[in-house]
């Protein structure tokens, strides 16, 4: 199995935006459960984003309204737009297939994400 790769993050100031890319690969991809996840220092990994192969979005409490999760199943890739950047938004960021109780694949070097003036 080749395991998603992530890409996108950056350095970026308060209320600005960035969109994360998650490339992915096999045949039945359109079928899987996607989520992007965050880690920041200290602090557990959180799932902020998920959606299914239908396309039916979640988020967490935290991030919704300003965070926008899609997919392009032409492309095999996840996206998550980031808008309204908080600090508390610096972390890293990851992808991961949650079709099942566990995340498919280990995890992988992620995406920096740093909001900062």
């Amino acid at each position: 199995q080749v395991q998603p790769v992530e890409s996108g993050g950056g350095l970026v100031q308060p209320g600005g935006s960035l969109r994360l890319s998650c490339a992915a690969s096999g045949s039945i991809f359109r079928l899987r459960y996607w989520g992007w996840y965050r880690q920041a220092p200290g602090k557990q990994r959180e799932l902020v984003a998920s959606i299914t192969g239908g396309g039916t979005t979640n988020y967490a409490g935290s991030v919704k309204g300003r965070f926008t999760i899609s997919r392009d199943n032409t492309k095999n890739t996840v996206y998550l737009q980031m808008n309204s950047l908080k600090p508390e938004d610096a972390a890293v960021y990851y992808c991961n297939d949650r079709s099942g109780l566990a995340p498919r694949y280990d995890w992988g070097q992620g995406t920096q994400v740093t909001v900062s003036s």
